[in-house]
């Protein structure tokens, strides 16, 4: 069934309520608080069996994660510490990291937003892309959003190398790395700056979160859409286009709101550049 069509299958709010309930000791306030319940519970249940595989089980993988670092702390230490994105020249550093660190939330609104995206947009782009396709677009625009942004951390530390020999840069990144896990840092604000680069973690599924609104932008643009605070339907392919303004403004003008902008930016590039591919090769119909 294509994306566009997808309609959820209308239910009566009063269908589950039995002929003998209503003979039973219940107030009228009690019986309407437990059809809105099950009301909710039964609309919750429709609709996530309706959300296509791959991202079902993304939603379901990033919330079990986020759940275990809220409940038990020493597992929210661990987690971020070997899940969560540094820098390669950082103490903290792992090979896998490009791929986790797009599990790892740093709060709940961080969750939210990502997942809330995932779930209006992931959907639809996994229909027309199929599971697999999708899958692998998702963790490479992930994937290539870390890549970027080492790219981008590479260009802003050039000029600590310059400043600092060799054995000077070594000896700040591991002292800081060792400060930052104290919850302290550097006096000279030179070298806490450096620790910062080089030791801050990066973490969320935002720079895939930015390749699925491209693929929607790019598969969909015409089709209109709400944003919060703005009375007016807007094409997506113009959202598209103003989120990746915002976020090459606030990345160029150097933001400090602790926001990887060009994370976000690497995802939507590496998620172009990968729907050309595929469209190059037909793999895939529908352009604008």
């Amino acid at each position: 069934m294509p994306p566009q069509t997808l309609i959820l299958p209308p239910f009566s709010p009063f269908s589950h309520i039995k002929k003998s309930e209503n003979r039973t000791c219940v107030s009228p306030k009690r019986r309407k608080g437990r059809i809105f319940a099950h009301n909710i519970i039964h609309f919750v249940i429709t609709v996530f069996r309706n959300i296509p595989p791959v991202t079902k089980n993304l939603l379901i993988i990033n919330v079990i994660i986020f759940l275990a670092m809220t409940v038990v702390p020493q597992i929210g230490v661990n987690i971020d510490r070997y899940c969560a994105l540094y820098y390669v020249e950082s103490p903290g550093f792992r090979f896998w990291q490009p791929l986790t660190y797009m599990f790892v939330h740093g709060n709940f609104t961080h969750l939210f937003f990502n997942m809330f995206a995932l779930l209006m947009f992931g959907g639809i782009i996994e229909w027309t892309l199929g599971s697999k396709r999708f899958l692998v677009y998702y963790l490479s625009c992930g994937i290539g959003a870390a890549f970027i942004q080492f790219g981008v951390y590479a260009l802003m530390l050039a000029k600590y190398h310059n400043m600092f020999d060799a054995a000077q840069y070594s000896y700040i990144v591991d002292e800081g790395w060792n400060a930052l896990r104290q919850g302290k840092i550097f006096m000279d604000p030179t070298w806490a700056k450096l620790s910062m680069l080089v030791n801050m973690p990066t973490v969320g599924a935002s720079g895939a979160i930015y390749g699925v609104l491209l693929a929607f932008g790019m598969l969909y643009p015409n089709r209109e859409l709400y944003i919060m605070f703005i009375p007016v339907a807007i094409k997506a392919k113009w959202m598209v286009l103003g989120y990746a303004a915002i976020e090459l403004l606030l990345g160029v003008g150097g933001a400090a709101d602790n926001v990887a902008h060009f994370c976000h930016l690497g995802g939507m590039l590496f998620g172009f550049g990968l729907l050309l591919y595929w469209k190059k090769r037909g793999t895939f119909r529908g352009w604008y």
